[in-house]
């Protein structure tokens, strides 16, 4: 239950603190004296958005902190999220100057994910101006599911609905993806073709392209090898006779003077030099010879390897087989795609077996108990002076999973006998609202475990026995859990186990809200000045008293 509230430099609020019990809390007070103000700073612990309009005083934060009391059922929340678990935990939201909001579980600072879904198991809070709840799919399954203990259920379901709606967007990007890999298939499955058909890993383009040019030069080549040849190897007056001449006689004289052994060791190393030349020479004029089918396919090779430079706006062969790489990459990636497809489908189909079981047993559970609402909710009208509503939930098949089932759900009210049930939000005028989701309150608080539950106002445009009637409604909603009601009416102050009024006030010059809990005697004026106003008159006192009972 909630057990306190602190709120500090928040609109109209200096500093406000006050403890709360367990049962029927009522809070009290005149129009404008800053119960919406506490309102909106417990909806920060709720995780809604903060307002640096809200700071009072501009230089300073603004904070409001709440304590609940737990029980054990709330620990597992705490250990998944590395939260300390107290028996009296404290959430706090801070917002600085700046405009930038904190939140806090027991000191931790936490994201506003963690905050709501902690807050939304602690405390629900429902304005008169929130009523149209009650039209919306969602409310309607809460208040049947509910009945029918189909929690577990649903958590189950929503989670295996969650898993399916994300694997069939994978699907859907999925085929996106293979659609537009397709676009280009063919064209890139050619590009692939092409590049394969040269082995380009066994191309050693440069000796290409050098015995392409020994092939168009083979003429020239052999030629004047063969004159070069001719004149080294000639009898009289060759080179190699000269040379070998040469050394014989520089042979002679190299004895002479150690100068000329030094030009005889190197022109005899010049002459073995010129040797290996020619002999070099004479194997590659051997090697030369004028082929038209290598020519041609030499010619063919680097045409078409030069194509494909121009074509790939590349210079080198290895970029060439990068580029082959990554196509033959593309295709591989197009299988992997229609590989992946088949298995998410496989999933969704898996998934939705999973779905259609669970959503068959939402379905038995729901059906089994919209008598037994029909039942309660028509007693409670009955009690509330709509002895002649009629209510029914009608549940259909729907084509379709949704984040409920396989199923939609109507919920159809009608006030007077004699006319057909139609969907509540045509049926349902504005003075029956509050006292249809107050019943509905009262169901959903039967079979929900939620500790606290704050209405605001919701009994406002009813008296006499009806107002009497909605007070001894909520204080029977209140055996079960925490209700804190904020109301006008004396018949429901009344019946609150523990009463406190809002105040205005001037102080040092500044307006400023504060709560203040109420004595029996207090309670008992608060009770009488509901009931005559301003001017507490002894008639007023005695319905008090008799109201208190």
């Amino acid at each position: 239950m909630l057990s306190r509230i602190y709120i500090k430099n928040f609109a109209l609020i200096d500093t406000l603190e006050v403890s709360l019990k367990n049962g029927l809390q009522v809070i009290t007070g005149e129009t404008g004296a800053g119960k919406s103000i506490i309102l909106g700073a417990l909806r920060l612990i709720l995780g809604e958005r903060a307002d640096v309009k809200s700071i009072a005083k501009t230089e300073e934060k603004s904070v409001v902190e709440t304590e609940f009391s737990l029980n054990n059922q709330f620990k597992k929340f705490f250990i998944e999220n590395d939260l300390d678990y107290e028996l009296q935990t404290i959430i706090r939201r801070e917002i600085l100057p700046s405009g930038k909001s904190r939140a806090f579980i027991n000191d931790v600072p936490v994201t506003l994910d963690i905050l709501r879904e902690l807050s939304s198991q602690l405390i629900d809070i429902h304005s008169q101006f929130e009523t149209s709840n009650l039209f919306t799919s969602e409310y309607q399954f809460k208040i049947i599911d509910g009945l029918s203990e189909n929690k577990k259920i649903i958590e189950e379901y929503q989670q295996e609905f969650s898993e399916f709606q994300t694997l069939k967007l994978l699907l859907k990007k999925l085929k996106t993806q293979l659609s537009e890999s397709n676009k280009e298939s063919d064209y890139k499955e050619f590009l692939l073709n092409e590049l394969e058909e040269l082995k380009l890993d066994d191309v050693d383009f440069e000796d290409v392209q050098n015995q392409l040019s020994i092939q168009e030069n083979a003429g020239m080549i052999s030629e004047n090898v063969g004159q070069i040849l001719s004149r080294f190897h000639q009898e009289e007056i060759g080179i190699l006779s000269f040379f070998n001449e040469a050394t014989s006689k520089l042979s002679k004289i190299s004895e002479v003077s150690t100068s000329f052994a030094e030009l005889d060791e190197r022109l005899e190393t010049t002459f073995v030099e010129l040797k290996d030349i020619i002999s070099e020479l004479e194997h590659e004029a051997e090697r030369v010879e004028i082929n038209p089918e290598n020519l041609l396919y030499l010619t063919d090779l680097n045409n078409k390897i030069n194509a494909l430079f121009l074509k790939h706006n590349v210079s080198d062969l290895s970029e060439l087989i990068e580029i082959r790489n990554q196509l033959a990459g593309d295709q591989k990636g197009a299988s992997e795609l229609e590989e992946q497809i088949e298995e998410t489908e496989e999933n969704i189909s898996q998934k939705e077996k999973t779905l259609q079981s669970l959503a068959s047993k939402l379905s038995k559970n729901r059906h089994k108990n919209v008598p037994v609402f029909i039942k309660k909710a028509e007693e409670l009208l009955k009690k509330l002076g709509l002895e002649k509503a009629k209510v029914d939930i009608e549940l259909q098949d729907a084509d379709d999973f949704n984040p409920f089932g396989k199923e939609n759900i109507q919920l159809l009210f009608q006030a007077n006998s004699g006319f057909p049930l139609k969907p509540i939000q045509t049926a349902i005028s504005g003075g029956e609202r509050s006292r249809v989701m107050l019943a509905v309150k009262k169901i959903i608080a039967e079979s929900d475990e939620l500790p606290t539950l704050i209405l605001d106002e919701i009994d406002t445009g009813v008296s006499g026995k009806v107002a009497e009637e909605i007070g001894n409604l909520m204080r029977e909603m209140s055996e079960d859990m925490q209700l804190i009601v904020i109301s006008h009416l004396a018949q429901v102050a009344a019946k609150g186990n523990d009463n406190y009024k809002v105040v205005k006030q001037d102080i040092s010059g500044r307006t400023q809200s504060t709560i203040i809990p109420l004595s029996s005697e207090e309670k008992l004026n608060e009770i009488a000045q509901l009931l005559s106003g301003s001017k507490i008159t002894e008639a007023a006192l005695a319905q008090a008293k008799e109201l208190i009972g």
